[in-house]
């Protein structure tokens, strides 16, 4: 790792959730998935295709640069564990949530609440 990277890294593990909202859809939906557990490329863009009932169809490009914002940031990491090989395939690359990712996910669910909270408010949608 280069000395950049690793300051660069550093600095982000200092900074508050807060101020890395608002998120792109995309890496709300990345970290909405990983936030349940690791996993790998495709199974992200099949579990955030299953969430959105297919209005939101992540493509492969799309969805690795927003794993390498999201790793740059410090929100995202490859996986350290993998499932047994049988059960494997080498070529997928896994990733789990760091601890800032998870807090930086909460915050921007929170903020999205608060927009929520205000279209009710306005009358622009029912409750549920």
């Amino acid at each position: 790792m280069c000395a950049t990277h690793v300051v660069s890294h550093m600095n982000t593990e200092r900074r508050s959730p807060d101020s890395f909202l608002p998120l792109r859809p995309v890496e709300f939906e990345v970290l909405l998935v990983l936030a349940g557990g690791d996993h790998h490329g495709y199974a992200i863009i099949q579990q955030t295709d299953e969430r959105t009932e297919g209005k939101l169809r992540l493509e492969t490009g799309t969805l690795y640069r927003a794993l390498r914002r999201l790793s740059s940031s410090g929100l995202v990491k490859p996986a350290s564990k993998r499932p047994a090989p049988d059960l494997d395939d080498e070529r997928r690359r896994y990733f789990s949530i760091t601890q800032l990712g998870r807090k930086v996910a909460e915050a921007e669910a929170r903020r999205l609440a608060r927009l929520v909270d205000a279209a009710h408010a306005c009358s622009l949608i029912g409750r549920a």
